[in-house]
């Protein structure tokens, strides 16, 4: 069994398109998600504009009843925000919900469809973590960050127009501010894949090692072999702590840059709007409405380094949850396959059966000639790889035969739909196997 079935590929945001087919059962409660965090946004923003019209009107005029209107406005605002809040929340979590419990029910059908080839090529650990860390990457995905993701950039568009709006000289400025912000996470995207993909890999096999010891520890123990497999597994763990570290080192440059820029900007923002109220070109009620609305966009600007890297990392888990949904199942029924006449017990007939692993250069069984009696015993003697297990494996279909045929009763088992033939077979512990009767 190969420690790493295949090669380490980068996310692509692309590779989140592969949601779209479980994400669409519940569209309606996702769309309702995002309706309801992008109205919270707005409702948010809304409280700015309330606020630079209280300072150019009531305060600046020492109109008192004038205020209480526009405090009530900024009050209906707040309990909209809240109670929008409360249906993002709910309607997220019961699709995100749904949506895991779908991809992780297709996922385990699929590998249970799959052929015993595949499973032999494949380490369970990386099966393991696919079926569960990466399932539930997805989930948190779908959750949260993928809705946030599309809300803050729609936020952020819708904040930059009305900064333009209020006073477009430094409208204008923090959208050219914006720039550098862009090329410097498209500059570290690509390292972020692949060092996600790498640490999810990683934690394939540490789980692949945990498995093995587990299940052997008897004959770990009794050969004294607890230091030996100790030491497998820490070598294991220390590398996945260094790749977890160099995931950590990228996000926290990412983070500081994206901290930083919001506060550099802001100082921009209040110099140059000082500038302004002193020669005339924009109020002091513009000028805290302009601040406010940037303040406004602080946490968006914040949250995309977070949310790009999340992303990131559901495009790997994405990735490497279709490795597993794009394999072929081999095995499967004929067309027009039926029931057959086949009697408990039947009569098995092995006639010039040859089989040889996918991609093996020799047949491991070839010209195999084997009549079993109904209710007739046969032992299979050989050395360790001989072919008998392989042998036995054949006649459920757990493999197929690349050259000549197994019958039940006169009828291949190819012709079994194999619900049917699998309720007339069964193998013990892989070594043995028996038609039912």
């Amino acid at each position: 069994m190969s420690s790493a079935a295949v090669p380490p590929v980068p996310g692509r945001l692309s590779a989140l398109l592969r949601l779209l087919p479980f994400a669409r059962p519940y569209r309606g409660l996702i769309a309702l998600s995002f309706t309801g965090a992008l109205l919270a946004s707005l409702a948010q923003l809304a409280v700015p504009l309330v606020t630079a019209r209280i300072v150019d009107g009531p305060l600046a005029e020492g109109d008192r009843a004038a205020l209480v209107p526009l405090l009530g406005l900024a009050l209906v605002f707040g309990v909209a925000e809240a109670a929008l809040f409360f249906l993002r929340r709910w309607t997220m979590n019961k699709s995100c919900l749904r949506l895991e419990r779908d991809l992780r029910d297709a996922l385990y059908a699929h590998l249970q469809r799959l052929p015993v080839a595949f499973h032999d090529r494949w380490a369970s650990g990386q099966l393991l973590s696919r079926a569960s860390t990466d399932v539930s990457t997805v989930r948190r995905f779908v959750g949260f960050a993928g809705v946030f993701l599309a809300v803050n950039l729609v936020t952020c568009a819708v904040v930059l127009v009305l900064l333009l709006v209020t006073y477009w000289p430094l409208g204008l400025a923090v959208l050219l501010t914006t720039v550098p912000l862009t090329l410097v996470g498209l500059r570290w995207e690509r390292r972020y894949n692949q060092q996600s993909r790498a640490v999810q890999d990683e934690q394939g096999e540490l789980a692949t090692d945990v498995e093995e010891s587990l299940q052997g520890v008897r004959v770990v123990r009794s050969l004294g072999r607890t230091d030996l497999v100790f030491g497998r597994f820490d070598t294991r763990a220390r590398r996945l702590r260094g790749l977890e570290l160099d995931k950590v080192r990228t996000l926290a440059l990412l983070w500081c840059v994206f901290e930083l820029h919001p506060q550099i900007t802001l100082a921009l923002i209040l110099v140059g709007g000082a500038v302004a109220v002193s020669g005339g070109a924009l109020t002091v009620g513009g000028l805290v409405g302009f601040v406010a609305l940037f303040t406004v966009l602080l946490w968006p600007i914040l949250s995309l380094g977070f949310l790009m890297a999340h992303a990131q990392e559901t495009a790997s888990a994405c990735d490497r949850i279709g490795e597993l949904l794009d394999a072929p199942v081999t095995v499967t029924d004929r067309p027009g396959a039926g029931p057959g006449r086949v009697g408990t017990p039947a009569w098995l007939r092995f006639e010039g059966v040859e089989f040889a692993h996918p991609g093996a250069g020799e047949p491991v069984l070839r010209g195999v000639d084997l009549d079993v009696a109904p209710g007739e015993t046969v032992a299979l003697v050989g050395a360790t790889g001989s072919g008998k297990t392989t042998l036995t494996a054949l006649v459920a279909r757990l493999h197929d035969v690349t050259g000549g045929r197994i019958t039940l009763d006169g009828t291949d088992v190819r012709d079994l739909p194999l619900t049917r033939l699998r309720t007339l077979v069964a193998t013990i512990n892989d070594t043995s196997v028996q038609v039912a009767s």
